[in-house]
C-alpha cells in the first residue's frame, strides 16, 4: 500500500496530519496503532476485511475513553489511517455496517457467514468476510478483537461472561482457519490492556474532578473575604 515507507515516514505523515500534543495516557495507544498498521501496509497478503475495519475501531473506541477534547479523535483516527495508506471513512464505514449487520443474528448466524466467507450475510458483511480466510488472509490481532466484537454484538449482550464469549470466539476462530492460541493470547492481552486503561481513565478523572473542586473551593473562599 505504502510501498517502501519507513515507520519515521508514517510517524511524520501522522504528525503532519495531526498537529496536535497526545496527552501522555493515549500516547502509546497512538503509537502501537499507527506501528500496526503501518506493518500491515507491508504485508503483500493483507486485504481489508470486516473483522480487522470492526477490531481496529473497537481498539481505538475502547483505548480513547475521556480523551479531550473529543473533537480531536476522529482526525486522529483519520491521521492513523492515511499515514500508513488507509482511507479510515472506508474502514469505519465497514465497521459500522458489520456490526449492524449482526444485529438481530445469532451467534449460529455469524459462524455459518465466517465460514462461507460471507455468503449469505447482509451487505457490507458479506463483502467485508469475502477476505478473512485462505491464501490471502493476513492475522492480526486486530482480527481477534474483530471477532470477539461482532460476536458481542450478535450475542446481544445476553450474556454477562466475558470468559464464555471468549471460548465461543476461541472455537469459531479455529474453525475459520485461525490458531487457537494466538487468539487466545491477543485476546487475554486486550481483554488485560482494557481494563488496565479504565482504571488509568478512572483515576485520571478522579483527579481533574478534585482539582477542580478544590479550584472552585478556593474561588468561593476568596469571595468571602471580598
Amino acid at each position: 500500500m505504502t510501498g517502501s515507507q519507513t515507520i519515521a515516514d508514517s510517524k511524520k505523515a501522522f504528525h503532519t496530519a495531526f498537529p496536535y500534543v497526545i496527552p501522555s495516557l493515549y500516547r502509546r495507544t497512538a503509537d502501537e496503532l499507527l506501528v500496526e498498521l503501518h506493518l500491515l501496509s507491508h504485508q503483500t497478503h493483507f486485504r481489508m476485511n470486516a473483522l480487522f475495519a470492526v477490531g481496529l475501531c473497537q481498539v481505538f473506541q475502547a483505548f480513547t475513553k475521556g480523551y479531550r477534547p473529543e473533537t480531536q479523535l476522529d482526525p486522529m483516527f483519520a491521521a492513523l489511517c492515511s499515514c500508513n495508506g488507509f482511507d479510515g471513512d472506508e474502514i469505519k464505514a465497514l465497521a459500522q455496517g458489520s456490526s449492524k449487520a449482526v444485529k438481530g443474528h445469532t451467534v449460529d448466524d455469524v459462524q455459518a457467514w465466517l465460514k462461507s466467507k460471507g455468503k449469505g450475510a447482509p451487505e457490507p458483511l458479506a463483502s467485508g468476510l469475502s477476505a478473512v480466510t485462505g491464501d490471502e488472509f493476513h492475522y492480526s490481532r486486530l482480527v481477534a478483537v474483530g471477532l470477539f466484537s461482532l460476536l458481542s454484538e450478535a450475542q446481544g449482550n445476553k450474556s454477562d461472561d466475558p470468559e464464555e464469549l471468549s471460548n465461543t470466539v476461541h472455537a469459531i476462530g479455529e474453525e475459520i482457519g485461525l490458531s487457537r492460541p494466538r487468539l487466545e493470547k491477543d485476546l487475554g492481552l486486550y481483554r488485560s490492556n482494557l481494563e488496565k486503561m479504565v482504571q488509568a481513565v478512572e483515576l485520571m478523572e478522579e483527579t481533574l474532578a478534585s482539582e477542580r473542586r478544590k479550584r472552585e473551593r478556593q474561588k468561593a473562599e476568596k469571595a468571602a473575604k471580598n
